[in-house]
């Protein structure tokens, strides 16, 4: 019987997170850290990647890992154009498009350049799966009420494509079969609804939607034009406001919720009404991902870094619990998300898209 042997690779701004698998088994999964050292050196994608990827054979080495055995590559994929759900083969179009930065940056980009030159002339597959620009939108989903900025979607979509398989298995169906909503809580916090295998919207979470640990969310546009123009901002300065120094940081000074349930515990009244809100504000997009749906919703599941907190979780579910049974998936799981996808390619489950 084939065994197949996959690595999968997630970079992020700080680590590159790294899996093996046989089949489903995962073998270890670790998390190499770069310095600052390091990253002053990488001074171009390319430069960065070859760091990373000497990194990753290092640890290939320690770990006892023979390359050249490996069945496939599988990487978190950046910011491609839009582009449907599934596990696409990476070429030399995704690998210009990340490399260049054709759509923007993110360190997620650096998968596939990390990964490409590995598998070299070894005939070794490289694969990516659900990258954060994957557009399932129906059109209606796309007006946002001005002509000139139609919405986009952008989003948590790997863990919560993999997320929405889980729950739909959970019920007895199959994902394709399942109407759901999904909330991804991390630093930034996307609330999608799945109908029939397909995320039909979502709210990109740079930029709509509830606030999170560090980002703004929906705010009212008038009083943000004014902000925009009020001379105490330039305009790289308003998006790292609205993306790094906004949501519950703006309120609280932290960037890490464990510290803000401390503040709770010490007696702080205003940390436990900027909890509250967040969990008014997720639960009002949940019920708006339920009207999407019609109403027809087979659950609601909850997962990211931030359902790990029980508590939180148990206030969203207060508010939502009414809509469809609620399952908590606390963590993200991309790392198997990643391999999942690609065992499905190879085992013939499922065709490579091409980009």
């Amino acid at each position: 019987m084939v065994v197949y042997r996959i690595l999968a690779i997630n970079p992020g701004s700080t680590s590159t997170k790294i899996g093996y698998f046989e089949d489903e088994r995962c073998f270890f999964k670790e998390s190499i850290r770069h310095g600052e050292t390091e990253k002053a050196a990488g001074s171009s994608p390319e430069r960065e990647a070859s760091i990373r990827r000497q990194a990753i054979l290092d640890l290939l080495a320690k770990r006892s890992i023979v390359f050249e055995n490996l069945s496939a590559l599988v990487v978190r994929g950046g910011l491609l154009k839009p582009l449907s759900s599934g596990t696409y083969l990476v070429d030399k179009k995704i690998y210009k498009d990340l490399a260049e930065a054709a759509y923007g940056w993110h360190a997620s980009n650096l998968g596939a350049i990390i990964a490409l030159p590995l598998a070299g002339d070894l005939d070794i597959p490289v694969y990516t799966v659900d990258p954060v620009t994957v557009d399932e939108f129906e059109k209606t989903a796309r007006y946002s009420g001005l002509k000139d900025l139609p919405r986009l979607s952008m989003s948590h979509a790997l863990n919560m494509k993999a997320m929405a398989r889980r729950a739909a298995a959970g019920i007895g169906k199959k994902y394709e079969e399942s109407n759901l909503v999904v909330v991804h809580l991390g630093s930034g916090i996307s609330v999608s609804a799945h109908r029939r295998g397909r995320m039909i919207d979502v709210n990109n979470a740079n930029e709509e939607g509830p606030f999170s640990m560090e980002r703004c969310g929906t705010l009212p546009a008038l009083g943000l034009v004014r902000l925009c123009f009020s001379g105490k901002f330039c305009g790289e300065e308003m998006i790292g406001l609205l993306t790094s120094r906004g949501g519950i940081y703006s309120y609280l000074g932290t960037r890490e919720f464990s510290q803000v349930r401390r503040m709770i515990a010490d007696g702080s009244r205003q940390a436990e009404d900027v909890v509250e809100a967040l969990v008014y504000q997720v639960a009002k997009e949940v019920g708006a991902m339920a009207a999407v749906l019609k109403g027809v919703v087979d659950g609601t599941v909850l997962t990211g870094g931030m359902a790990n907190d029980q508590q939180l979780a148990d206030q969203i579910t207060e508010h939502i619990s009414f809509i469809a049974p609620v399952m908590v998936f606390p963590g993200e799981e991309e790392l198997e998300a990643l391999a999942a996808g690609a065992l499905r390619v190879l085992r013939g489950e499922e065709k490579a898209l091409r980009y």
